[in-house]
């Protein structure tokens, strides 16, 4: 004779909610072994217990739906476990960001580090190769990584030799709307005609405010907060884009420590 096992009963053996085991029917997760069809009660069975904890055990490790469900469906052991370990390493990666973001937060609460210099610096015409892509900030890590390297791929093919570091404008629509065309850029000594989406590209001239950032991006915005501060401060701020050069950039290095970075701020100054 087959033991059929409340929902609410069910819930409290295996510490899941009754909504969730309602949810996880409705997916096709967890179904129950019967479905009362006058009342729709649901019953399960004394072996779906195994199967419910180890559900809850991957949802509290935060584990999708979907990948819980490919686990659960799994073909083989290997199979299985592919799955397992690459949600185990997103899990690794999430500790090491969550660890970076509680460190530059007790960075902020212990107050203003003493900021750096402000150079000023008049920049010319520049002519560049360069990709220009409208960009969420969602996709900016990724387009950004792959902007560069097509970049200097595209350098060795042309022939034409660098004259400064790597670069990107940041509109004002991306801080404010999270999207926005975005240029990203290798001055040349030469003009040259790219291809794809390379192209030949001349940066207006104009007047910045300039401050270097070292170490990881994770702690970039302090280095915006301090150098907009004093363009504010001095009312000398001007708008056009925000330009980033990556004198060392994490395509020349490992460690994060090691990067640096130059953040210019449009302004006007007379004289």
């Amino acid at each position: 004779m087959t033991v059929l096992i409340t929902i609410g009963d069910f819930s409290r053996m295996t510490h899941l909610s009754v909504k969730a085991l309602r949810h996880y029917h409705d997916v096709g997760l967890l179904e129950p072994a019967e479905v009362d069809r006058s009342s729709g009660y649901r019953f399960y069975e004394p072996t779906q217990v195994p199967i419910a904890q180890v559900i809850r055990r991957f949802r509290d490790l935060g584990m999708p739906v979907d990948e819980v469900r490919a686990v659960l469906n799994a073909p083989d052991v290997t199979s299985r476990n592919q799955v397992i370990v690459a949600h185990l390493e997103r899990m690794e990666e999430q500790l090491v960001q969550t660890q970076a973001t509680v460190a530059s937060l007790r960075a902020v609460l212990e107050g203003p580090t003493v900021p750096a210099p402000v150079e000023y610096r008049s920049v010319g015409p520049t002519a560049t190769l360069a990709i220009r892509d409208t960009v969420t900030a969602a996709d900016m890590e990724s387009w950004w990584t792959d902007a560069f390297i097509t970049l200097r791929k595209a350098l060795e093919e042309v022939g034409v030799s660098r004259a400064g570091p790597d670069g990107c404008l940041y509109p004002n629509e991306m801080f404010e709307l999270e999207v926005g065309e975005m240029v990203a850029f290798v001055p040349v000594t030469d003009h040259a005609a790219g291809s794809g989406r390379v192209h030949a590209y001349e940066l207006p001239p104009v007047e910045l405010a300039i401050m270097v950032h070292r170490g990881t991006y994770d702690e970039l915005d302090r280095t915006y907060g301090a150098l907009g501060t004093y363009v504010a401060e001095r009312a000398i701020g001007v708008e056009g884009p925000i330009r980033e050069l990556y004198v060392v950039s994490p395509l020349d290095v490992e460690d994060p420590a090691e990067l640096r970075t130059e953040l210019g701020w449009p302004v006007f100054r007379a004289g």
